[in-house]
């Protein structure tokens, strides 16, 4: 795997989690050390039940999956299901898949890797949970990051669970504060300011329809309430993927650009979650993030659809008007 970038991805599978993962998979670059699942969108539990049928569906089911933590570090869970499914997926409720290496012990996990793997980085793709009980257990290992990529918070965007707050951050503000003031290396922020601009419209659906297959008929399943949620609570026709250009944006930073600055997440009151970006530098704190601001979505949705559909990916990259 020489050449190959080690990485742990943790998430909390979701919908967008899920297409987040095929993308991971599906992308030669990097070699997936292993998956932890965090409380999130949904319970740790159906986390793990969903990465492992992302797995069976990428023929990946020999990269072990690791429960992580099943409560924010103070406030009490609050999941995402009216906006991903009871079951995370859609309400698909696919069969338990068989086989597959499930473990305990997603934090312990973490720091071990740490501790042996060289250059080895994070994709964050849920709350941080995981991260800041690792980094509370064992502040020194982590010197070894390679980068953490974290798909979550706000600069200018407003919140898409209150007025002023991302999903993840606003699960477990603690946990995220918490990462963002003690780890050494910066958290490359991935949050609503480009992600609400990735969206999968009728149009593209309908492409990855017609591209037929399993990947193909997995997606259009599992995003069809996703679709629906998206029209009742946003007025949008289509639905917002987040968590994939995380994935894409550690791959290839050409994708977005932004600012390094110092950030930190409101732990209680109304701004609960909300990520205070010091711009103008009034703090004069060392910067602890490197904050994205602008995407480009197509060339963004041409690298997603060529990498889940690679027998088909000079059929999309002549398709105009669509993408």
């Amino acid at each position: 795997m020489e050449g190959k970038r080690k990485v742990i991805i943790d998430c909390d599978p979701g919908i967008d989690d899920s297409l987040a993962l095929l993308l991971a998979l599906k992308s030669s670059e990097l070699e997936v050390k292993g998956i932890t699942v965090v409380c999130g969108n949904v319970p740790t539990k159906q986390g793990v039940e969903n990465t492992l049928k992302v797995l069976e569906l990428t023929n990946s089911l020999h990269i072990p999956v690791y429960f992580g933590e099943e409560n924010p570090l103070i406030r009490e869970l609050v999941t995402a299901q009216d906006t991903h499914g009871e079951d995370g997926v859609g309400q698909c409720f696919f069969s338990k898949v068989q086989g597959g290496i499930v473990r305990n012990g997603a934090v312990d996990f973490i720091i071990e890797s740490l501790g042996t793997e060289d250059k080895l980085s994070i994709i964050a793709l849920g709350p941080l949970t995981n991260l800041a009980k690792a980094l509370m257990r064992d502040k020194e290992v982590f010197n070894n990051l390679d980068e953490l990529v974290s798909m979550g918070g706000s600069f200018r965007s407003h919140g898409n669970c209150s007025p002023v707050a991302e999903f993840n951050y606003w699960v477990d503000p603690h946990g995220a504060d918490y990462v963002y003031k003690n780890l050494k290396k910066k958290v490359h922020m991935v949050g609503l300011d480009v992600t609400r601009k990735i969206v999968l419209t009728p149009n593209i659906l309908e492409l990855i329809n017609r591209l037929g297959g399993e990947v193909a008929k997995y997606i259009i399943d599992i995003t069809k309430f996703y679709v629906d949620f998206h029209w009742k609570q946003e007025g949008i026709i289509g639905c917002v993927i987040n968590d994939p250009l995380a994935v894409a944006y550690f791959i290839d930073r050409s994708l977005c650009s932004g600012f390094s600055s110092y950030t930190e997440v409101v732990k209680d009151g109304i701004a609960m979650g909300q990520t205070i970006v010091d711009v103008e530098d009034f703090w004069k704190k060392q910067h602890n993030s490197v904050v994205l601001q602008e995407v480009d979505a197509s060339k963004f949705m041409y690298m997603f659809l060529q990498r889940l559909f690679p027998e088909s990916a000079e059929v999309i990259a002549n398709i105009k008007g669509v993408i």
